[in-house]
């Protein structure tokens, strides 16, 4: 059981104090009044390090269930806030943080917004930047209590810096701080990134904000002892980083890429060799060459356009570092930023066929009169989340590719801390309206599984899992379904889709040693043979079919392009790698 911290520092009171002028943000960076005292600004607290969380936890990933978005109320970008309020109030509770509420609640008012889930904190405030000072939602034991983590902000703004402790007031919510003794981790929402399953996605700013000569007076830490850190408040198990990138000022990666599931990426894409596109595409492969997905296949990357200015100005060449994928998850809606008509409208398309079902809000972060963009962050930025009590937490890797008239086996994890009553999967053929129903038995653990049969005429199966837990609660996944729902692909596979549904890898490519590659939904034995490109074969072997990754042994004298082909019954895929 997570064991609750105990707040003496002050008292937050959720009355409303009128000081009859709305209070403005500082900027995303550094003024030029910190910058002259960050040397000797005492970012760490003389108080005992707080303990980690007595038992093993689990930090959640951003698209799972929320009770509550947090935001601090700045008036210089009050009509983006407004916007952001009136779509989160249909989701969860609202927390705005204000010394000034009946100005805020006489705005939100106005605008027709109803105030029956928004929470009023009055609490002292530097910046709009909440992202990056808000504690992260953790429970224990995946599904058990929940806590909230707070790390030293990297800014010299101590109410800022204090925020969580408002929040983990206001919410009765147990809170563990890193702030001292050799866990004083400066660290920052905007540059971390959750899959709910032990790994995380940061740039190398958390690296460097605490080695040797850091500004913030910090013990100094290894990337072992950040990653030891990282494992024992948040369940950080891998913690994967990446370069910074040369034109992003503040080096957050929800700048350029966000998290859709347990293996999908979204990535900002910039034209060839333009501004950060070269070093966003470099960390990419990085990732792909070195990391699986928690299922054990290689990431799914998307991308999606990053747009220039109205002149057509990227950020190496002044222009702001514009973002589609700066975007927040709450419950069933996705609230993104936008900027003008001609890059918003595919943007949102995009977004729309990527999340199926969710409501796609944007929110203009260009606007001459509150220009969020030209301040170095989005709409992420300026919200956070903290998970509900009691989640229901199912996972899924979703089924891509089926054959006609075949058994398939839809499998999940599934946990409550009442534990899971029944579970089922709903299933239709693509452009029929009822779903049929297949009851989900317990395997293992908290495995359920469920085998249903595809259509023998090729139209593709759309599909979804809904659990209920012990307490009566209730769930599905994906959240929005029925409206959102899974797809499988029910066709004869011709070659691209065979090896795309059955083969990934090779990785890592290039390559000095063996290379890997993994297998799903293979039936009977796959031949495996190695060419050159002048067509000799060098290796030749035959496996039977597995789920799972393989590695394929390269002698050492090979070298340049190598051809690997693979063949199982009528079906063959090629795969190039570079030997060297």
């Amino acid at each position: 059981m997570i064991k609750p911290y105990l707040f003496t520092l002050f008292f937050i009171s959720v009355f409303s104090i009128s000081y009859g002028q709305e209070q403005k943000s500082l900027p995303h960076t550094l003024s030029e009044s910190e910058k002259s005292i960050l040397q000797n600004y005492q970012f760490r607290s003389s108080t005992i390090a707080t303990p980690p969380p007595s038992t093993a936890v689990r930090a959640a990933a951003e698209w799972e269930e929320v009770e509550y978005l947090v935001i601090t109320w700045a008036s210089d970008k009050k009509g983006i806030l407004k916007q952001i309020v009136a779509a989160a109030v249909n989701e969860c509770k609202v927390i705005i943080t204000t010394q000034d509420q009946s100005t805020v609640a006489a705005y939100l008012t106005a605008a027709g917004i109803p105030l029956t889930n928004v929470i009023f904190m009055n609490a002292p405030w530097n910046s709009i930047w909440i992202r990056d000072y808000a504690g992260n939602t953790v429970y224990s034991n995946d599904v058990g209590d929940r806590a909230l983590v707070d790390w030293i902000y990297n800014r010299p703004r101590p109410n800022d810096d204090l925020m969580p402790v408002s929040h983990a007031t206001i919410t009765g919510i147990p809170l563990f701080r890193t702030i001292s003794g050799t866990t004083d981790l400066v660290n920052t929402g905007g540059n971390f990134m959750s899959d709910g399953m032990g790994t995380a996605f940061a740039s190398a700013l958390i690296l460097n904000e605490n080695e040797t000569g850091n500004p913030y007076g910090v013990s100094i830490k290894t990337e072992t002892q950040i990653d030891g850190i990282m494992q024992d408040y948040m369940g950080i198990n891998r913690f994967i980083k990446m370069n910074t990138l040369p034109y992003d000022q503040i080096h957050h990666i929800d700048m350029h890429m966000k998290l859709l599931d347990e293996e999908t990426i979204l990535v900002s894409k910039y034209p060839t060799g333009v501004a950060d596109g070269p070093q966003i595409e470099a960390n990419i492969n990085y990732v792909l060459n070195t990391y699986q997905s928690p299922f054990g296949t290689p990431y799914k990357i998307k991308w999606m356009m990053a747009p220039p200015s109205s002149a057509g100005d990227y950020p190496d060449a002044n222009g702001s570092y514009r973002t589609f994928t700066n975007a927040v998850f709450i419950n069933k809606s996705i609230i993104i930023p936008t900027y003008r008509p001609e890059v918003d409208t595919p943007a949102i398309a995009q977004w729309k066929a990527l999340m199926p079902g969710y409501n796609i809000v944007g929110i203009d972060v260009d606007d001459p009169g509150e220009n969020l963009i030209g301040s170095l962050g989005a709409i992420h930025c300026i919200t956070h989340t903290i998970g509900v009590e009691n989640p229901l937490w199912i996972v899924h890797q979703p089924i891509a590719y089926v054959a006609p008239g075949t058994s398939v086996s839809v499998k999940a994890q599934i946990k409550h801390n009442s534990n899971i009553n029944q579970a089922k999967v709903f299933y239709r053929a693509s452009g029929t309206t009822n779903f049929l129903e297949a009851s989900m038995s317990l395997t293992n653990n908290d495995n359920w599984t469920a085998n249903i049969i595809t259509p023998t005429d090729g139209k593709d199966v759309e599909y979804y899992i809904w659990a209920k837990a012990n307490s009566g609660k209730t769930l599905t996944r994906p959240i929005v379904a029925p409206q959102g729902y899974w797809t499988m692909n029910n066709s004869a596979l011709s070659i691209n889709k065979f090896e795309e549904s059955n083969i990934t890898g090779p990785f890592p490519n290039p390559t000095t040693t063996d290379v890997s590659f993994t297998f799903s939904q293979l039936t009977g034995k796959i031949q495996i043979s190695i060419h050159n490109l002048l067509g000799q074969k060098l290796f030749e072997t035959e496996v039977e079919s597995s789920i799972g990754t393989f590695t394929l042994p390269l002698d050492s004298q090979w070298k340049g392009t190598l051809v690997i082909t693979f063949k199982s019954g009528a079906h063959i895929a090629y795969k190039k790698i570079i030997k060297y």
